[in-house]
């Protein structure tokens, strides 16, 4: 008795298999929607009138389309210290261990959907302590009133996914899955993004400061030195006060650009996953940091490829496509194979004798007739749900390229803002000096020198301001590109189910 469960498996798979070699999967099959043939980032943001991109240093950085990008994209900084911030950021950070877990989640879901293509058994146990009135006949040899019966059973059940309702369900999970891992990818890039943002954001606010309080420390010279001129009748008192007034104006640009500063280090232990008490040793420098002299463009067949936002908006898609073969599979019959053996004794001990076994076999065959439109309006739902999903998904296209031609804007405008804060800066400081020696030989006024100062000095922290956006704008290229995921060898960067 006890190969009877075992023999009842291999007659319900001989059964099956001819049912699911004629099976079908009712619903649409899903297609990668096509890219239109004129999607493009715009001649202007690809190749200006304008010169090539200048790292400032005299070399001349290009785009190059089609440049691969690496996983560690951060590393074209050259930079050792945000290296490891970077890769301390991603070892420990709380927002990629939630990602994670989502994914494994999602994965276990497509596997316990799988389990539905198998047959299901379980196995029962059930004593029972029975009586019947004396005054009826008893069915026991003994006569006895009262006794125990022991019944055992293996029940097998299987259906036959006989129009791809749980094959389509579990291409909609795996499609869920392949959503949850691009999620994970895009807070990879997204966190790294931010360490290298913070970075730089960290390096141009400590540059600023210490320009500014050279500038506060310089500014004080002046003003003791017209103070004392002052008193020897060589200066005005409005010359005095001017210079008093612009000291008061340098240090009052001081404190916001410390709040600033703080602010953006307790971003940079949050991002490490720290608390802001916790040290950060840790300090950055503008004119640490290089760029190589060629950046990559992504084709525009590959933005759509490579975008984590673009691949979980197509999962999306993919998953309310496969959807709506689930709702129209629920409009078809439906069958379910059923067997049932076991034994029934008396006694608390199970027996197996011939005498006490039992079987059964059953197939039931389900035509849903009438639901009160319940199953019609699911599938017009989901019908529904899924051009929601595709229109989400063209959006999400067309903002990835703004997105791009965006930061390619801003690459080139920056590069001419630098040359002319360059520019600016070198005659500023001309300007200055020369003013200082015209006022040791009397020929100007303490007020021109004043005006010539405070122009070097803002020239000064201009021009910091555009290398640090430069920096943050060629960061923001490769967030824009997808950040290299493709090109990591981690089994979790690469897709688990289909396109």
């Amino acid at each position: 008795m006890t190969s009877c469960p075992v023999r009842t498996a291999v007659r319900l798979a001989a059964l099956a298999g001819p049912l699911l070699l004629a099976a079908c999967v009712v619903g649409p099959n899903y297609h990668r929607p096509a890219l239109s043939t004129a999607a493009s980032y715009g001649q202007t943001a690809v190749s200006p009138p304008a010169m090539p991109l200048g790292s400032g240093d005299g070399r001349r950085t290009q785009l190059v389309s089609g440049l691969n990008i690496p996983a560690q994209w951060w590393r074209i900084f050259h930079s050792a210290e945000l290296d490891a911030l970077v890769g301390e950021a991603l070892k420990n950070s709380p927002t990629l261990e939630a990602a994670k877990q989502a994914l494994r989640a999602a994965q276990e879901q497509v596997k316990a959907q799988q389990g539905a293509f198998y047959p299901s058994v379980s196995a029962s146990l059930q004593p029972s302590h029975q009586a019947f009135a004396e005054t009826l006949s008893s069915p026991l040899q003994s006569g006895n009133s009262i006794y125990n019966l022991t019944t055992t059973q293996v029940s097998v059940s299987y259906t036959p996914d006989l129009f791809g309702a749980n094959r389509r369900a579990v291409e909609s999970l795996v499609a869920q899955a392949d959503q949850q891992r691009f999620e994970l990818e895009a807070a990879r890039l997204t966190l790294a993004s931010n360490v290298v943002l913070a970075a730089i954001q960290d390096a141009s606010l400590r540059a600023q400061i210490d320009e500014t309080q050279a500038i506060i420390q310089e500014q004080r010279q002046t003003l003791a030195s017209f103070r004392r001129q002052f008193q020897l009748g060589q200066v005005s008192k409005a010359d005095l006060a001017a210079q008093e007034a612009l000291v008061a104006q340098s240090q009052a640009a001081l404190p916001p650009l410390e709040k600033a500063f703080r602010i953006n280090r307790d971003l940079l232990s949050a991002l490490m996953g720290r608390t802001p008490g916790e040290p950060l040793d840790v300090r950055f420098d503008l004119l640490s940091l290089t760029l190589p002299e060629q950046l990559p463009l992504s084709l525009p067949a590959q933005l759509v490829e490579h975008r984590p936002d673009v691949r979980i908006a197509e999962a999306e898609l993919h998953a309310a496509s496969a959807q709506v073969g689930v709702a129209v599979a629920a409009r078809w019959p439906n069958l379910q194979i059923e067997d049932n053996a076991g034994s029934a004794a008396l006694g608390l001990v199970p027996s197996f004798s011939s005498a006490a076994n039992f079987w059964n076999v059953a197939a039931t065959l389900t035509q849903p007739v009438f639901q009160g439109g319940t199953l019609l309006h699911r599938q017009r739902a989901a019908e529904a749900a899924y051009r929601e999903a595709a229109a989400q998904y063209r959006a999400t296209v067309v903002g990835a390229f703004q997105n791009t031609a965006d930061v390619l804007h801003a690459l080139w405008t920056d590069a001419d803002a630098l040359r002319a804060d360059q520019v600016a800066e070198t005659a500023s400081r001309k300007s200055l000096d020369i003013a200082r020696r015209q006022l040791g030989l009397g020929d100007v006024s303490p007020l021109m020198v004043l005006n010539a100062e405070e122009s070097d000095h803002q020239a000064q922290l201009t021009l910091l301001q555009a290398r640090a956006s430069r920096y943050a704008d060629v960061a923001a290229l490769f967030q824009a590109l997808g950040g290299g995921w493709w090109s990591s060898d981690t089994s979790a960067s690469r897709p688990a189910g289909g396109s």
